[in-house]
C-alpha cells in the first residue's frame, strides 16, 4: 500500500522552528504519533511546534491557526509561529491580504506584514487573573511565591494564549533554565503545565531573556514568552511601554501601554525550505 505525501514548509522565527501544513487546499488529519514523527529531528523533518493552517468559517478571522508540539500535544498560541503563519499564508498565495486576522485556540489575534519584511503581531490583552491562566491562586498579584524542591521562587503568572510563569534573574547565562524549568512546567499550580521564562533586565527597555516552553524545554525564541516578560516587568514597575527583547535567537520588539490594551510584537519571520515526507 502506498504511503501518503505530506507536502510541508519549513520556517524560523528567531531559530524557533516550525512545519507550517496547508489545511486549506487539502484535508490533514494527524495523530499524535505521526506528529511525534515528524518533529523528531533524526528520523523526520525536526521542529519545535507544527503549525497547521486551516479554514475558518466565520467573519472575524481568514484562517484558523493550530499549533502542536514536538510531543504531539496541542497548544494554545505560539507567537514566533504567528509571524511564520503570516508569511506562510501570504507567500503561498492564500491571502492578499497583510493585514490578517486569524482564530487561535484562545481567540482572535492580528498578523500584519510590515514593507521591511517583518511581521507584527497583535496578540491581544494579557491574563492576569490566575483562574484564567490557569495558575491555582486566590486572587491576582503581580508577584506570587512559588515553592518546589527546596526552593521558593517569586515568579509572575501571565497567559498571552497560553500559560507563562516569569523569573527575573541577574543572569540568564547563569540562570537555572533546564533544572528549574523541568520542575516549575510542571508544578501542580499550573493544572494545564507552563512555559517558565528567566528574565534579566538590562534597562528600562532592554531585557535578555531564556524560556523552557511546556512540552519541548528550551528554544531559541518564544514570542509570547517575550510579551509575557514585558508584562511582568511593567507590572513590577521594572519596564517601560516599549522594550528590545534579546533571545539566544535575536531580537524581537514588544509593545504594551498598559492594562487595558493589547500586546504588540515584531519580529522575522523566514522560510527555510519546503519538502514533502512519506508518513
Amino acid at each position: 500500500m502506498t504511503r501518503p505525501l505530506l507536502p510541508f514548509v519549513k520556517m524560523h522565527g528567531l531559530g524557533n522552528d516550525f512545519v507550517v501544513l496547508d489545511g486549506v487546499r487539502q484535508t490533514i488529519q494527524l495523530s499524535s504519533e505521526q506528529i511525534k514523527q515528524l518533529g523528531d529531528r533524526h528520523f523526520g523533518v525536526g521542529f519545535d511546534q507544527l503549525l497547521l493552517v486551516e479554514p475558518y468559517d466565520g467573519e472575524e478571522a481568514e484562517f484558523r491557526y493550530r499549533i502542536f508540539n514536538a510531543d504531539g500535544s496541542e497548544v494554545e498560541q505560539c507567537g514566533n509561529g504567528a509571524r511564520c503563519f503570516a508569511r506562510f499564508v501570504y507567500d503561498q498565495g492564500l491571502t492578499s491580504s497583510t493585514t490578517i486576522p486569524v482564530m487561535t485556540a484562545k481567540g482572535r489575534i492580528v498578523l500584519i506584514l510590515q514593507p521591511d519584511g517583518m511581521v507584527t503581531v497583535d496578540m491581544g490583552k494579557p491574563i492576569l487573573t490566575p483562574a484564567q491562566i490557569p495558575f491555582i491562586f486566590d486572587s491576582y498579584q503581580a508577584v506570587y511565591n512559588l515553592s518546589f524542591n527546596e526552593h521558593t521562587v517569586a515568579i509572575s503568572a501571565i497567559s498571552m494564549g497560553n500559560p507563562h510563569a516569569v523569573l527575573v534573574v541577574d543572569n540568564v547565562d547563569t540562570a537555572p533554565v533546564q533544572e528549574w524549568g523541568e520542575v516549575i512546567e510542571r508544578h501542580p499550580q499550573f493544572p494545564r503545565r507552563v512555559n517558565v521564562g528567566f528574565m534579566q533586565v538590562l534597562n528600562p527597555e532592554q531585557i535578555r531573556l531564556r524560556v523552557f516552553e511546556r512540552g519541548v524545554g528550551e528554544t531559541l525564541a518564544c514570542g509570547t514568552g517575550a510579551c509575557a516578560a514585558v508584562v511582568a516587568g511593567q507590572l513590577r514597575g521594572l519596564l517601560a511601554e516599549r522594550v528590545g527583547v534579546e533571545l539566544p535567537g535575536g531580537r524581537l520588539q514588544i509593545e504594551w501601554l498598559g492594562e487595558g490594551h493589547s500586546v504588540k510584537m515584531t519580529g522575522p519571520a523566514t522560510t527555510v525550505f519546503s519538502g514533502v515526507i512519506t508518513l
